[in-house]
C-alpha cells in the first residue's frame, strides 16, 4: 500500500479532526486528483468538486453548504508535499477524509493485467473499491494496471479510463465504467467515439490508453494475457500533449 504523506478525518456533522480511516468499502464517495508544483496547484479541481458534490446526493450525504466545506478543506490541507503527488478526498454520511500520497509515474514499458470484474455502481466514482485494491497491491503501480473486464468486454482499469485507438481514430468503452474528469477534458479537444470493446477485437487496435488522474496519459506496451502488444504511439503523443497543458 502506498505511504501516506497527510492523513486527516473529520466528523461530518461540526468538522471536528478525528483518527484517520480512509473509508474504503463504506457507502460514500472520493475523489483523486493530480497535485502539482509549489505551491500545490490540483488538476481540474472544479470539475473534482463537482462531480463529488452530484455523487453525494446518490448516496444520500447530505450536508449545508457541503460544497464549501469540501472546497475549504481542501485548501486548508492541500500543502507542499513534493513536486507531484496525489490528492484523495473521500466521504460517507459520517466522515470526511483527505490524504495525501506520491504519485506513482508510469514507466515505459507499462503492462495491463485482465481480471474479471466490473465495479459496483460504475457510473459513480464510490468507495465499493476493496477487491481492486487487493488486486493492485500485488503489482508495481509504475508498471502495472489491472484492466476490468466482464461479458467478454473490456471496461476500465482499477485507476482510470481506458482509450483504444484504431486507423487513427479514438474509441473507449460506452458504458459500465466512470466517465472521469481527465477523459472528459481531452474529449473536448478530440473526439472519442463510445463503443463496446470486445476481447476478441483487441487485435484490432494499433494503441491502448490509459486516461487518468493518477496515470495522466500512459500508453499501453502489452496485453501478455491477450498476446496484445502495441504498434504505435502517435495517439499517445497527441493526447498526452493535450494533458501536458494542464499540468
Amino acid at each position: 500500500m502506498a505511504t501516506l504523506l497527510l492523513k486527516k478525518s473529520y466528523q461530518l456533522s461540526n468538522l471536528k479532526e478525528v483518527n484517520f480511516k480512509d473509508l474504503w468499502g463504506s457507502r460514500g464517495v472520493f475523489t483523486t486528483m493530480r497535485m502539482v508544483g509549489k505551491p500545490s496547484k490540483l488538476i481540474l479541481l472544479k470539475p473534482h468538486i463537482e462531480n463529488l458534490i452530484k455523487s453525494t446526493k446518490k448516496y444520500g450525504i447530505r450536508k449545508k453548504n457541503l460544497k464549501n466545506i469540501i472546497k475549504d478543506l481542501i485548501d486548508k490541507n492541500t500543502i507542499h508535499k513534493g513536486p507531484d503527488n496525489l490528492f484523495r478526498i473521500a466521504l460517507n454520511k459520517k466522515l470526511i477524509s483527505v490524504s495525501i500520497r506520491k504519485r506513482p509515474k508510469p514507466k515505459n514499458n507499462f503492462n495491463l493485467l485482465l481480471f474479471k470484474y466490473k465495479r459496483v455502481e460504475p457510473n459513480y466514482k464510490n468507495l465499493y473499491y476493496k477487491k481492486i485494491l487487493a488486486k493492485l497491491s500485488k503489482v508495481d503501480s509504475t508498471k502495472f494496471d489491472i484492466a476490468l473486464v466482464t461479458n467478454d468486454k473490456i471496461l476500465e482499469t482499477g485507476t482510470s479510463n481506458l482509450v483504444f485507438v484504431k486507423n487513427g481514430k479514438i474509441f473507449s468503452p460506452k458504458k459500465n465504467c466512470y466517465f472521469g474528469n481527465t477523459l472528459k477534458f481531452i474529449s473536448k479537444k478530440v473526439k472519442i467515439n463510445f463503443k463496446d470493446i470486445f476481447i476478441k477485437s483487441i487485435d484490432d487496435y494499433d494503441e491502448i490508453i490509459l486516461i487518468g488522474s493518477g496515470k495522466g496519459v500512459t500508453s499501453v506496451s502489452k496485453i501478455k494475457d491477450l498476446k496484445w502488444k502495441r504498434r504505435k504511439t502517435s495517439c499517445y503523443t497527441k493526447l498526452n500533449k493535450i494533458y501536458n497543458s494542464l499540468v
